[in-house]
C-alpha cells in the first residue's frame, strides 16, 4: 500500500490528472483496524462501497503501458522538476542533445543546478541528505533503510536529517529502535512533519547547497533557498549519498546487488 501511495503521489509527473489504484484485499487489510477506519457493520458497508469503485471486469482502457520493474535502475533527478530524471549511471542531458521543445527547460535546469550537460550525475558532492516526506517517510521506508544504514556513518561534511512521515511512524520507529540506528549513523532525528520537503521551520537549504532528498518535488526554491539545489532519489539512495557524501549507487555502497529498491 505504501508503494502505491508513492506511485499515486507522483503520477502527475507522468502526465496524469491523478493517480489511482483499484481498491482490493491489500487495501482493505491495510485499513482494517486503523484508528479512523469504520468498525463492525460500518466496516462491512464501507468495503462493499469501496469494491464498487474498482474498474469493471473486462472494461476497456484507452491505453495500457506495461513496465518491467526489474529493468528500472536506481534513478535520480538532475534538474528542476521531477520529470528531469535519469538512471544513476546515465549522464546529465545536454541542451544540444535535447529535443527542440525541451532545450529551454534543459538550459534553465543546467544553469540553476550548476551542472554541465554530458557529465555523470554519480559522484556529485552533496551538502545535505534529507530522508522524509509524506511520499517516502513511511515505516516501510525506515525499516528498509535501517537494514543497510546500520554500522555506517554519515560523511563529515553532510548534514543529514531523518523525519518520520507521521507521529505514528515516529512512535513505531522508536519502539523498534530504528531511530537509534539513524542517530548512531549521524542523522538528526526529528519529530514528524514536512521539514525540508518544503522548507518548514528552520529546515532549509542555505545558499546553493546541494541536497539529496527523498521528498517528492525539486522545484526552484522548494527547499527554502532560491539558489538551493535538490536531487530527488529514493530513501535508500539518500542513505547511500549521506554516508559517501556524494550521489552514489546504493547497490554499490551497501553491497546488495539488485536487492535495493529504486
Amino acid at each position: 500500500m505504501e508503494g502505491r501511495m508513492t506511485v499515486c503521489n507522483m503520477s502527475i509527473e507522468g502526465g496524469a490528472r491523478c493517480g489511482y489504484v483499484n481498491p482490493d484485499e491489500t487495501t482493505f487489510e491495510y485499513l482494517q483496524g486503523r484508528p479512523y477506519a469504520p468498525k463492525g457493520e460500518d466496516w462491512d458497508a464501507a468495503v462493499t462501497r469501496w469494491r464498487a469503485y474498482a474498474s469493471d471486469p473486462g472494461c476497456h482502457y484507452d491505453d495500457v503501458v506495461n513496465i518491467a520493474a526489474a529493468e528500472i535502475e536506481p534513478s535520480v533527478t538532475w534538474g528542476i522538476n521531477p520529470g528531469q530524471g535519469i538512471f544513476i549511471n546515465e549522464r546529465i542531458p545536454s541542451v544540444e542533445g535535447s529535443a527542440d521543445h525541451d532545450k529551454e527547460s534543459v538550459a534553465q535546469a543546467l544553469t540553476h543546478m550548476k551542472f554541465t550537460g554530458g557529465e555523470p550525475i554519480k559522484g556529485k558532492r552533496i551538502d545535505v541528505a534529507f530522508f522524509g516526506s509524506c511520499t517516502n517517510g513511511r515505516l516501510s521506508d525506515f525499516v528498509e533503510v535501517a537494514k543497510f544504514l546500520k554500522g555506517h556513518k554519515v560523511a563529515a561534511h553532510v548534514k543529514a536529517i531523518a523525519v518520520p512521515g507521521s507521529q505514528i511512524v515516529g512512535k513505531l520507529c522508536t519502539e523498534m529502535g530504528i531511530d537509534q540506528v539513524f542517530k548512531d549513523a549521524g542523522f538528526e532525528w526529528r519529530e514528524a512533519g514536512c521539514s525540508m520537503c518544503l522548507a518548514m521551520n528552520p529546515d532549509k537549504l542555505i545558499g546553493d547547497q546541494l541536497s539529496a532528498s527523498s521528498s517528492n518535488r525539486n522545484f526552484i526554491g522548494r527547499q527554502g533557498s532560491p539558489t538551493g539545489r535538490t536531487i530527488l532519489m529514493s530513501p535508500v539512495m539518500v542513505a547511500a549519498a549521506a554516508v559517501t557524501g556524494e550521489v552514489s549507487d546504493a547497490r554499490e555502497v551497501f553491497g546488495v546487488g539488485q536487492a535495493v529498491s529504486a
